[in-house]
């Protein structure tokens, strides 16, 4: 079908027929997984990226996924001669990465004997422990290999056959293997699901029309955005924000940024942000550029297609050796979950000063992330991992809601009966932490109160932000209260740093405390 046929009514439909190929994709990924973290918490996301490696549609999944998981289809497209029926897979942040838990799993399409792709399909999901020193690869570690399993490029299969030497070599260095392999197995079946719709849909309607609609989807996003650009003042707008530290001492970490904005471009220049940190709080810069257009996206109008066209809008200034643009092999386990939350609350900050009235406060500003492991009574082991919710900032037409995640996370709550039933501890309490919102004309939303007791030794490791002062508000509005992290023994109660690794005995309790979102405007 010639482009001119591709009318804003055909457009419209393409962008929402594409996206539910995704979405429908991810629903098969998690009922086909079994670990609580991807079936219950929904840790993963799905993307279709075209013959040039440009974003062509994606679900509704998390945003710190999909913004950097271009740089994974560069880096397969560079490291790999893909064939029909190959599949790559990658962890490493340093290779298309963004933390090492996180598998991404890519599948060429090719139609008829053309030896190019046309399109490639991408997931990404949260795997509950990817080896290394600490049960839940998120530990706290010096060095990249400590963190992890480290995967660069290469072929899960080749012309269609399974590499089993390399699932062997998998298997061997994670816990929980068998259930690491079925959610695997999870990854491949969803991309199989999305090349079948894509392929039905290209003998319904043709090949000239897909490639036709995708093109005008694209530049329609990409002219979407610079009308809002437009719309915000010209300028260069400064903010700064700090990490609390990097769980060995150093801190506060500063993350500086000087937004330049023209009308037709946003460039964030993050080259002032501080040298690379000794723990795993580093981002590299595939997710600094996810939170950046994640924070645009914001501003844009709710319906438009997330898309390459909004990339085009970015520009993005790094210093190699920094906080955000960390040299191999830093560790980098928090800065996926951590690092990229203070980003946007800084990228926010930054906004809020040309587009006066529009921005909230800043949410909780962490992923609060708790991971345990060890062994059950009959012998095996075992690894969970989940993130926390916390408040959402207010903003100037509400308050903000409470116990929700926020920005660069999309995830759910692990339900309680899945959380004893699969792993041996006890959920004490788990409630809204009443009034840790911060006060404001508008309230910013309560953080919540989770309480685990072990029931056999684990080994913990939890990875928090915002404990040494919480969001900050917004328009006059307060802060909210910061996150608290404590250990109980008996009578006695113990204060933990936000970022910690400890030995809970049976019989001893965790409890986090998340931080509250910022209050937006004077009471």
């Amino acid at each position: 079908m010639p482009a001119a046929r591709c009318d804003p009514v055909r457009l419209e439909v393409f962008h929402h027929l594409t996206s539910a190929f995704c979405e429908e994709a991810g629903a098969r990924l998690q009922r086909s997984a079994v670990s609580p973290n991807i079936r219950e918490r929904r840790d993963f996301s799905v993307a279709i990226f075209d013959a040039d490696g440009r974003l062509m549609a994606q679900a509704a999944h998390i945003p710190v996924h999909l913004g950097s998981a271009g740089d994974a289809v560069a880096a397969v497209r560079a490291a790999l001669d893909l064939q029909p029926g190959d599949v790559a897979i990658l962890n490493d942040p340093y290779a298309g990465g963004t933390h090492l838990p996180d598998l991404t799993v890519v599948r060429p399409v090719f139609l008829g004997r053309k030896r190019r792709p046309r399109w490639f399909l991408v997931n990404r999901a949260h795997h509950a422990d990817i080896g290394g020193q600490s049960p839940g690869s998120m530990g706290l570690a010096t060095d990249l290999h400590a963190e992890g399993l480290v995967l660069p490029p290469v072929c899960l299969r080749r012309g269609g056959r399974l590499q089993s030497d390399l699932l062997r070599l998998f298997a061997r260095n994670v816990r929980g293997a068998d259930e690491r392999l079925v959610d695997l197995q999870a990854q491949e079946a969803s991309l199989v699901q999305l090349e079948r719709r894509l392929r039905a849909f290209v003998d319904e309607r043709g090949l000239a029309f897909v490639q036709a609609a995708t093109e005008q989807l694209l530049d329609y996003s990409e002219r979407a955005g610079r009308a809002m650009l437009r719309g915000l003042r010209r300028g260069v707008f400064r903010a700064c924000d700090h990490l609390d530290d990097d769980g060995f001492g150093s801190g506060p970490l500063r993350l500086d940024l000087a937004l330049r904005l023209t009308g037709q471009r946003a460039e964030f220049d993050w080259r002032g942000s501080c040298d690379q940190a000794r723990g795993g709080v580093n981002a590299n810069r595939g997710i600094v550029l996810a939170a950046c257009v994640y924070a645009l996206r914001c501003l844009c109008e709710h319906r438009l297609p997330t898309n390459d066209g909004l990339f085009r809008l970015v520009s993005l200034r790094t210093r190699p050796g920094s906080l955000v643009e960390p040299r191999s092999p830093a560790p980098v386990a928090g800065g996926n979950v951590e690092t990229s939350q203070r980003l946007v609350d800084v990228a926010f900050a930054a906004l809020a000063q040309a587009a006066p009235g529009r921005v909230p406060a800043a949410s909780a500003g962490t992923m609060s992330n708790l991971s345990f492991g060890g062994r059950r009574a009959d012998g095996s082991d075992f690894a969970s991992y989940e993130t926390l919710p916390g408040g959402a900032g207010a903003g100037p037409h509400g308050p903000g809601q409470a116990a929700i995640q926020t920005h660069m996370t999309n995830t759910r709550n692990t339900p309680v009966e899945e959380f004893e039933h699969r792993h041996p501890v006890r959920i004490e309490s788990l409630s809204v932490r009443r009034r840790s919102g911060g006060r404001g004309a508008r309230r910013g939303g309560d953080g919540l109160v989770k309480s685990l007791s072990a029931l056999v030794p684990l080994q913990v490791t939890f990875l928090g932000e915002r404990h040494a002062s919480g969001p900050p508000g917004a328009a006059g509005g307060d802060a909210g209260r910061p996150g608290r992290l404590w250990r109980r023994r008996g009578a006695g109660r113990e204060r933990l740093p936000a970022k910690a690794s400890l030995e809970l005995q049976p019989g001893e309790v965790l409890t986090v405390e998340t931080p509250g979102g910022g209050g937006h405007g004077r009471a």
